[in-house]
C-alpha cells in the first residue's frame, strides 16, 4: 500500500504516460480518460510489492495496455473523434503535428509499438514483455510502422 504522498507522486510522475498510452491505443480521449482513472484505482487498490521505480512503470503500462484490449471488447465503447482532441494540443513546429498525425493514422498494433519504442523509450524486448507478444513481431511491426509512416509523411509533403 501507498501512503497518500507516496500515490499522489506517482500519478503526477506517470499520469501523462498512461494518457498517451492509452490515447495512442484507443484514439479517444474520453475514453483513455477513463483509462486513465481505472489504472490509477487499480494501483491504489493494489497489494504489490514493487522493487523499483521502473517496475511500477512497466506494471502500469501492461494494466493500461490490458484495460485498452477491455474497451475493444465492450459493447459499449465511446468513440469520439480523435482530432477533436488533436485540435488541443499545442505542437511547436509543423513537422510535429505532422508526425502526431501519421502515427495517431496508423493501425493499432503499429501505432502502439512506435510509441512505447520512440516515445516511452522501451527496447523490443520490453515491448515483447509488456504486450505479451514475440519480439519479433515487435521488430517486424516497429519496421512496418516505420515504412508507413515514411511513406505517409513523404505523401503529404509532394
Amino acid at each position: 500500500m501507498f501512503t497518500e504522498e507516496e500515490f499522489n507522486n506517482l500519478v503526477k510522475t506517470y499520469m501523462d504516460t498512461v494518457f498517451r498510452l492509452a490515447l495512442n491505443y484507443v484514439q479517444c480521449s474520453y475514453t483513455a480518460d477513463d483509462i486513465t482513472q481505472n489504472v490509477f484505482i487499480k494501483l491504489y487498490r493494489s497489494n504489490k510489492d514493487f522493487e523499483s521505480k521502473d517496475h511500477i512503470r512497466n506494471w502500469l503500462i501492461k494494466v493500461t495496455v490490458n484495460e485498452c484490449k477491455k474497451v475493444f471488447l465492450s459493447p459499449l465503447r465511446k468513440v469520439a473523434p480523435i482530432e477533436e482532441y488533436m485540435e488541443t494540443i499545442p505542437f511547436p513546429t509543423q513537422e510535429h503535428s505532422d508526425l502526431f498525425y501519421a502515427v495517431m493514422a496508423l493501425p493499432p498494433k503499429y501505432r502502439v509499438v512506435i510509441y512505447l519504442h520512440y516515445y516511452e523509450g522501451y527496447s523490443t524486448e520490453e515491448i515483447s514483455k509488456l504486450l505479451g507478444i514475440p519480439a519479433a513481431t515487435v521488430r517486424t511491426q516497429l519496421k512496418r510502422g516505420r515504412e508507413i509512416l515514411k511513406t505517409n509523411l513523404e505523401d503529404s509533403h509532394v
